[in-house]
């Protein structure tokens, strides 16, 4: 199944021509805070690498989010496997470039990759791993996922697993 699409984005799969404007998603002082790894080519190409593993062995992982107005790369969205507290969770992850935040394009992205992951899955609930002191990130996740639960992760950071239960979720969504 492809990517799916929404009024104002196309998502599509990651390429490794990505890597530069990948890494402009990344390069603000806020997004550093969350992901210190990402500050080269080299961070981005392995980013955009595993993604395109993830492809590969799922069918799907964080997709490149276009601007449909202006073909620019603006960040990326999608749901990915990941580990919250020793539990295997689908995860629907979302990255803005500075210049794009404030628009409601990660939750606009966020409900098309969640509707994609209940339609691709039989999974009984999907959610996103926010860091406490990610006030951007909860925001779009309190406004995407109903139900929010605390954990402890690998390295005994404390993190938010926001959910939204397959049986609980909207008609439309």
């Amino acid at each position: 199944m492809a990517p799916p699409e929404t009024a104002r984005l196309i998502l599509r799969e990651l390429r490794m021509s990505d890597t530069a404007d990948l890494l402009a998603v990344f390069s603000d002082p806020y997004a550093q805070r969350f992901y210190p790894e990402m500050t080269s080519e080299a961070a981005a190409a392995e980013w955009v690498e595993r993604n395109l593993k993830r492809y590969r062995q799922a069918g799907f992982g964080l997709w490149a989010m276009i601007d449909r107005a202006s073909g620019a790369l603006i960040g990326d969205c999608g749901p990915t496997w990941q580990d919250a507290g020793g539990q295997r969770v689908l995860e629907i992850g979302y990255h803005v470039a500075p210049a794009w935040r404030g628009r409601g394009l990660a939750l606009e992205a966020a409900r098309a990759a969640m509707a994609y992951g209940f339609a691709t899955t039989e999974e009984p609930e999907i959610g996103s791993i926010v860091a406490p002191d990610n006030v951007a990130s909860a925001s779009v996740a309190r406004r995407l996922h109903g139900d929010v639960r605390r954990y402890v992760n690998a390295r005994g950071l404390d993190r938010f697993f926001f959910f939204t239960r397959r049986d609980q979720r909207a008609p439309d969504s």
